[in-house]
């Protein structure tokens, strides 16, 4: 809530009745070091692999230098299409 930059009125609003504006979900991603993404249903499912090569990856070899990366420079590349 402190991080986030929002009362606790406000917070106890949000937890208890939801449907928070787009910039307080904003403020509390920004809050929680995290990134609000929208995501085509249709492109979810390649997301999802992706997060998941990632995650696998960071914990088959944790010390590594991201060198074993397939996706190195733009993991998102060609994901969303050509646009």
């Amino acid at each position: 809530m402190l991080r986030a930059g929002i009362s606790r009125q406000q917070y106890q609003r949000l937890e208890s009745k939801g449907n928070p504006r787009l910039d307080t979900l904003e403020l509390i991603a920004q809050a929680l070091n995290s990134e609000l993404m929208l995501i085509p249903k249709d492109k979810l499912g390649a997301v999802i692999a992706v997060l998941e090569q990632e995650a696998s990856n960071e914990t088959d070899n944790p010390t590594s230098e991201d060198t074993n990366k397939s996706l190195d420079d733009d993991p998102w590349k060609g994901l969303l299409g050509d646009d």
